[in-house]
């Protein structure tokens, strides 16, 4: 997922609109973080909602209702 609008933002969090690479469908995102861990590792493992497809294009066998799997 990649980040097409952010929301809100009050110092380094921010609430976004997400848009996925292979489907373009987009998704809410209510908690992020603006630092570099969080866009290098945790934008990239978050899971589409309507495809199930990270950025990567692997759709991960561990998800959760959000979308979001854990990062290693």
């Amino acid at each position: 997922m990649k980040i097409q609008k952010i929301v809100d933002s009050y110092r380094n969090d921010f609430n976004a609109i997400l848009e996925c690479e292979h489907c373009y469908s987009t998704q809410r995102l209510y908690s992020g973080y603006n630092d570099k861990h969080y866009h290098a590792k945790v934008l990239p493992a978050i899971t589409c909602v309507k495809c199930g497809k990270n950025r990567a294009g692997d759709s991960p066998a561990i998800k959760n209702d959000d979308g979001f799997i854990s990062v290693p």
